[in-house]
Formats: C-alpha cells, sequence, structure tokens
C-alpha cells in the first residue's frame, strides 16, 4: 500500500530552485558589517533552515524517483 506523494517531482523542483536562490542571496548577504548581532543570528539560522529545507527536498525527490510510477512495474512476492 503506497500513499499518494504529497507533492508531485516538478513541484519539489522549483520549490528547491527557489529556496536555492534565497540561500544563494542569504549567504552572500552574510558577511555585511552593516549586520548588527540579531540581524547576523537571525541570517545564520535563516541559513541554516534553508540548508535543511533543501536536503529534504533532495531527499524527496530521490524517494519519489525510485518509486515505480506504474502499477505494472511493481514486484509481487511469489
Amino acid at each position: 500500500m503506497s500513499e499518494k506523494p504529497a507533492f508531485t517531482k516538478k513541484e519539489l523542483e522549483a520549490a528547491y530552485k527557489s529556496l536555492a536562490s534565497t540561500l544563494q542571496k542569504c549567504e552572500k548577504v552574510q558577511d555585511s558589517p552593516r549586520l548588527g548581532a540579531s540581524q547576523r543570528t537571525l541570517l545564520s539560522r535563516r541559513i541554516a533552515a534553508l540548508k535543511l529545507a533543501l536536503d529534504l527536498i533532495e531527499q524527496e525527490t530521490c524517494r519519489l524517483e525510485a518509486e515505480p510510477t506504474d502499477p505494472s512495474e511493481t514486484i509481487s512476492a511469489p
């Protein structure tokens, strides 16, 4: 019994692309001397959360790719 995926591969790819772009922008600003201590803390936590989200999206994408999409592709136990 297989659950229907919560998100399609296309949706995951779009989310990944968007989050990766945001992560890149955050990392670019991270070394800015204009940031105060609280802003720097918030930014470092945001970067960690974005990296975690990207890892989870990668895992889910791999899981979707590993699942057979056609019921005839499933292997039955003898």
